[in-house]
């Protein structure tokens, strides 16, 4: 499975995650049954307009007790956790390909390398800043570079959060990259190229996957020009022209079901793209005992959820 994280902590991965975004709280905690993961418990809260806003340059927690209050009833809700995965929305940090044609060998060096790289890009600086790498696609021409990079006092409010209702939030990490986890993580068919569309409350995200290799990633605001529709149809041009594309073998929605006339969305991206459009369903890595009451909106919240523990695990 992929591995993409900005903050990661000693220890083993956590059984239970949670995302702190800006419309809701979710939680789920996983347990294992005959070899198999399964989502035990899962509990959401909804927040008012404004008390959470996720972004890059700026504190995101406008409405503290509101918002630990939430966390505080789904922890409970799922268990009481002393340890979690959070899930943060995708613009709290700056997502870079980064391309080294010599990779060093120490890893101090290699760092210090990766952040060189970024920090004439970072919109803040290095030093105050959470970042994280995964190496990406290796080429003839060099090695590819998966870089995140977050203020760190952004990333604290979270973990403080946590902290505040009795959890320690051992990885924080992005929605996107795990969605693309869940996927992975389900078996399903990631030979060539795929893509994914990931739609939340005030953003939007868009990933391109070359089997199991991240080698495109744009986040950008719900409010920006033109329609999510004609972003993909721009991305996939650029994937044709610069990334030596070849057309995409699968075309994936999460978030969708929460959007505005969802069916619409998702039948003009098929247009666009020539192709069928899938929605992820997390039950495909992680089953789900007891569907009642289970709406597609608490599916889509809980994909990156299982997403981000299935691959703690593997990594522990």
């Amino acid at each position: 499975m992929s591995r993409f994280s900005f903050s990661l902590h000693g220890g083993a991965g956590p059984m239970a995650a949670l995302e702190i975004g800006a419309s809701r709280v979710t939680g789920v905690c996983l347990d294992e049954k005959g070899g198999r993961p399964v989502i035990a418990a899962h509990a959401m809260e909804t927040l008012p307009d404004g008390a959470l806003v996720p972004g890059l340059n700026a504190l995101n927690v406008r409405d503290r007790p509101t918002v630990a209050a939430a966390v505080a009833r789904v922890l409970e809700r799922i268990g009481r956790p002393g340890r979690v995965g959070v899930i943060v929305g995708d613009p709290v940090a700056k997502v870079s390909l980064v391309k080294l044609q010599q990779v060093p060998q120490r890893a101090q060096d290699l760092d210090q390398v990766i952040r060189w790289q970024v920090r004439k890009s970072a919109p803040f600086a290095v030093d105050d800043a959470q970042v994280g790498y995964e190496a990406g696609l290796q080429a003839e021409d060099g090695q590819d570079f998966i870089v995140t990079m977050a203020r760190r006092d952004v990333i604290m409010e979270y973990e403080e959060l946590c902290a505040a209702a009795g959890a320690d939030a051992g990885i924080v990490d992005l929605s996107t990259f795990n969605v693309v986890n869940t996927v992975l993580a389900s078996g399903a068919d990631t030979r060539g190229d795929w893509l994914l569309v990931n739609v939340a409350p005030g953003w939007e995200s868009i990933a391109i996957m070359r089997e199991r290799q991240l080698i495109f990633f744009r986040n950008r605001g719900a409010d920006g020009e033109g329609t999510l529709a004609d972003l993909v149809h721009q991305t996939a041009m650029y994937y044709e022209d610069r990334l030596a594309g070849a057309g995409f073998r699968r075309v994936l929605v999460c978030g969708a079901t929460d959007a505005r006339d969802s069916d619409a969305l998702r039948r003009g991206l098929a247009d666009r793209l020539a192709t069928s459009v899938e929605t992820v369903n997390p039950t495909g890595a992680a089953s789900l005992p007891d569907r009642r009451g289970v709406s597609p909106g608490l599916l889509d919240a809980m994909t990156p959820l299982v997403g981000l523990v299935l691959r703690t695990r593997e990594a522990a």
